[in-house]
């Protein structure tokens, strides 16, 4: 049996008529002779009668203080709405399918209610709705506990639902549609000139996705990789190829010895919005006033990054929402942060730059060329982050695209 696994995002499932869209999509693979396993989002985006911000704003315009078990109750009812109207669309079409709730579907997770891990799936009865040729509709973003306890996976959650069945079926490939044709080099918003890639590594668009890329998840992305599931991120309005993510040693069909680790950047991505916190450390004891200062922190719930531990300063950025908690955090341990606000980060990403020299002297370059100062940077073996004024991010994005000729 040839598995595949498409998920479909709310803004592809909105209207009658993108549902017909979709319904082709379907069709084609089904004559293709695929056994499908569909994934569907919420329809719409925020405002739409039954996107799940609509759905939770419901409980926030009534000052209604739902507990996490009863909020992911209410969220999990945008997928079903949509599931269930495009099975209907589906059998419209001629074809016999069925829709099936995380739970029916068998997606066990923990309880952690708005950001549940899928711990098993039993996936018996969905092999036998396939053997009796079935289109199997399943709801993104949602699961249940071992009690039976209805959860949601967090933001992102469907495209992660996909991965996780199309790794626990065996599947051939997972296509993720989406409103945009595949990963890009850059955002298209911002540069103009950005071009849609053909293939990437696992490890490439996952930092791109941690990085701002809003294509795909990256959780998903590490799900299918433990199977190398070939992941396609396509466009549900076009018939264009989209992009392919695989693993770095593959090889296309004509057997082509063009390596995905040939060139050394694959695309540029970025994050806004963001703080730079420079704590002095006047204590003798830096290594204690350091751990105080994460561990208090981390135990409110704030993530940092771009941290710089130094001898006598801390130096990292938060969220600027979650700058003043973070600074009544540090009053509190009688710390003086000081806060630099309106900054952005910018990541250079490419599974070619691993022990290439010179890469991060072309990183600083191009944005000396343009006059912008680089207030931190750190780096791994795919990834060159640099934090600057969210004022010159545009700027640095574009220098950076055109010196790596993206």
């Amino acid at each position: 049996m040839r598995i595949l696994v498409q998920k479909f995002g709310g803004s592809s499932v909105a209207k009658a008529e993108l549902r017909q869209q979709v319904v082709s999509k379907i069709i084609a693979a089904k004559k293709q002779g695929y056994s499908l396993v569909v994934v569907v989002s919420a329809i719409g985006r925020k405002g739409d009668p039954y996107a799940t911000d609509t759905l939770l704003s419901l409980a926030e315009k009534d000052n209604l203080e739902l507990n996490s078990r009863e909020k992911d109750l209410l969220m999990s009812c945008g997928e079903i709405i949509s599931g269930v109207v495009l099975t209907g669309t589906i059998q419209k079409a001629g074809c016999k399918s069925i829709c099936l709730s995380g739970y029916q579907a068998g997606i066990q997770t923990d309880n952690n209610y708005g950001d549940a891990r899928i711990l098993t799936i039993n996936n018996e009865r969905i092999m036998q709705l396939l053997k009796e040729d079935y289109i199997v509709v399943v709801t993104g973003f949602q699961g249940a506990t071992h009690e039976g306890e209805i959860t949601t996976l967090g933001r992102g959650g469907s495209d992660t639902t996909a991965s996780a069945l199309g790794v626990t079926l065996d599947a051939e490939a997972i296509e993720i549609y989406t409103d945009v044709d595949g990963v890009k080099t850059a955002d298209p918003r911002i540069v103009s000139d950005a071009k849609t890639l053909d293939k990437v590594t696992y490890e490439e668009v996952c930092q791109l996705a941690y990085e701002g890329a809003k294509v795909i998840h990256p959780r998903a992305v590490e799900i299918a990789a433990q199977k190398s599931i070939p992941l396609k991120i396509k466009c549900t309005f076009t018939d264009d190829e989209g992009t392919l993510v695989i693993n770095g040693e593959y090889q296309t069909i004509e057997q082509s010895c063009r390596n995905l680790n040939d060139k050394i950047i694959t695309g540029i991505t970025h994050i806004s919005n963001i703080a730079q916190i420079k704590v002095p450390i006047n204590s003798e004891d830096e290594a204690k006033a350091s751990a105080r200062v994460f561990k208090s922190l981390a135990e409110a719930g704030i993530s940092i990054d771009f941290i710089n531990a130094g001898v006598k300063e801390l130096i990292f950025t938060v969220k600027e929402d979650l700058v003043d908690k973070a600074c009544k955090i540090l009053n509190s341990l009688s710390f003086e942060p000081q806060v630099k606000l309106g900054c952005a980060k910018v990541a250079v990403v490419g599974a070619g730059m691993t022990g290439k020299p010179g890469v991060m002297a072309s990183v600083v370059d191009a944005l000396a060329e343009e006059n912008i100062s680089i207030l931190q940077s750190a780096d791994s073996h795919t990834t060159i982050w640099c934090l600057v004024d969210q004022e010159v991010m545009e700027k640095a994005i574009c220098a950076l695209h055109r010196k790596f000729c993206l």
